[in-house]
């Protein structure tokens, strides 16, 4: 039996983590998602491997919605609860998100579905907990192919949950959950890949 794989963790970053390298570097993916994501007022949103909260905290300042996250790290949610105190947050994997069916206008997974560590079990619930006709935001880092194949490589090699995928693998990966792909938007290194749920589904 093969050695289980190691996930990142993020506890002891968890205070520090929008003011160092990584939450630099996520900027771009939030400003990204900022200006892509649409919903009317009173939408229901959840952000799925939320960390601080940082996303959740631009999209409410810009419309009167329903906030909510959830994230495995404990000390994220935490941090997540202080800055942003009228969002809800809850400490949960992706592979099993603790809301009824059908309860989400948008989900979003910004900086984080590199990480899960059961990706068909995240699109078989991001289908179950959004509504037909509801889109899923999904931001992840643009890689050159030989750079993407080299990153890839290593996290297989030293055995640690991570892997990147283009737009095209991603919109592949859910079509067979009742997805179409709707939209895809870059900056640099960002790229966010628009989802839509299918109607009647």
């Amino acid at each position: 039996m093969g050695m289980a794989k190691k996930e990142f963790n993020f506890s002891k970053r968890a205070n520090s983590y929008d003011k160092g390298i990584e939450g630099r570097f996520s900027k771009r993916f939030y400003r990204l998602l900022q200006r892509d994501v649409r919903f009317d007022a009173g939408a229901r949103i959840l952000d799925v491997g939320c960390g601080t909260g940082a996303l959740l905290k631009r999209l409410r300042a810009d419309n009167i919605a329903e906030v909510y996250g959830i994230d495995t790290d404990a000390n994220m949610i935490a941090v997540a609860k202080r800055q942003c105190p009228d969002c809800s947050f809850q400490i949960a994997p992706s592979e099993k998100i603790p809301f009824a069916d059908k309860s989400f206008d948008v989900l979003t997974a910004c900086m984080a579905y590199h990480h899960f560590s059961d990706k068909a079990g995240f699109a078989r619930e991001a289908a179950r907990v959004l509504k037909p006709g509801g889109a899923l935001y999904i931001a992840d880092p643009k890689f050159p192919l030989i750079i993407r194949a080299g990153i890839n490589g290593l996290l297989r090699l030293f055995k640690v949950v991570g892997e990147f995928y283009t737009a095209r693998e991603i919109g592949g990966a859910f079509a067979a959950y009742g997805f179409e792909l709707s939209g895809l938007a870059y900056d640099g290194y960002a790229q966010v890949v628009r989802l839509k749920r299918q109607e009647g589904l």
